[in-house]
């Protein structure tokens, strides 16, 4: 009869040599002694054993209960036992399938934020076409319950008849007009309802920054808008850059071309209007 030392048994069960002695400490898998060198010896038999003590831990059984499992000697309680641990598997597998599927999602949003993410440093310069965006009523500035499902607020913002009507990019941001702050959604699809601001296209002054010091850098640049371009811009944008999955930070983004100022209405929109929608291109000061 083949015997397989403890290094031999350990790699044929996929184990470490410490956790077979610690299964012959507490009676779980014992080998037998060499009775001239005293040396442990494992038959085939008990590498099966081993391998159903690891199947039934992968099932997160505790040791015990595994001692107890691999005690039975009836036909009736092993069955019930296999339809049970069976039942326990399938649970397992549609979560860690379920896990999977929400892990993909996320790993293809960030990789979305990831392509972009600004490569910049200071200050710089961004051309964007007409936005249109619409302002939350009671919502100020971002916080992470808000983040999770931040286009939701919008969407139940809205009257039942208009939301169908309504598609939002994947965007989250704060509109700052007046000293006054308020979260606002990035229109793909609209109709004319309260709270949409139509932004003039053009170009836009922008920085980075975080959310300790987003007063400042906010303060900063419209200085520099002032006193580099004799503008006096009446609104700016906050747009929220995700850098972690629990981090993010700031593109302000002030106008520097045309009137500067957003308008309350969209152009008195007909019932639905596609709005254009660019995340912006770089050019030169």
């Amino acid at each position: 009869m083949k015997t397989y030392s403890v290094g031999e048994a350990a790699k044929a069960a996929h184990m470490t040599s410490e956790t077979l002695r610690h299964y012959d400490r507490i009676g779980l898998v014992r080998p037998r002694k060499d009775e001239w060198t005293r040396y442990r010896r494992y038959t085939e038999q008990d590498i099966v054993r081993l391998h159903t003590v690891s199947a039934l831990r992968v099932m997160g059984l505790p040791l015990r209960e595994i001692q107890k499992v691999l005690a039975y000697d009836e036909l009736e309680k092993i069955v019930d036992f296999l339809e049970q641990a069976e039942k326990k598997a399938d649970e397992k597998i549609a979560a860690l399938q379920y896990g999977k599927a929400k892990i993909r999602l996320a790993r293809a949003d960030y990789e979305k934020k990831l392509r972009g993410r600004p490569a910049h440093d200071g200050v710089f310069l961004k051309e964007f076409p007409q936005r249109v965006i619409l302002l939350s009523a009671t919502l100020q500035t971002p916080a992470l319950e808000t983040l999770w499902n931040y286009l939701g607020h919008f969407y139940d913002s809205l009257d039942a008849a208009l939301r169908e009507r309504f598609a939002f990019e994947d965007l989250a941001g704060v509109y700052v007009e007046n000293g006054v702050s308020r979260l606002f959604a990035l229109c793909v699809r609209y109709a004319d309802t309260d709270g949409l601001r139509v932004l003039p296209g053009g170009r836009y002054l922008c920085a980075g920054c975080t959310e300790e010091n987003r007063k400042e850098a906010l303060g900063g640049l419209m200085r520099t808008a002032r006193a580099e371009y004799g503008v006096e811009p009446a609104f700016a944008l906050q747009v929220v850059v995700v850098s972690g999955i629990l981090q993010w930070k700031y593109e302000i983004q002030v106008p520097l071309d045309g009137s500067g100022v957003a308008r309350a209405r969209a152009n008195a929109a007909p019932d639905e209007i596609q709005a254009p929608v660019d995340s912006g291109s770089d050019i030169r000061r």
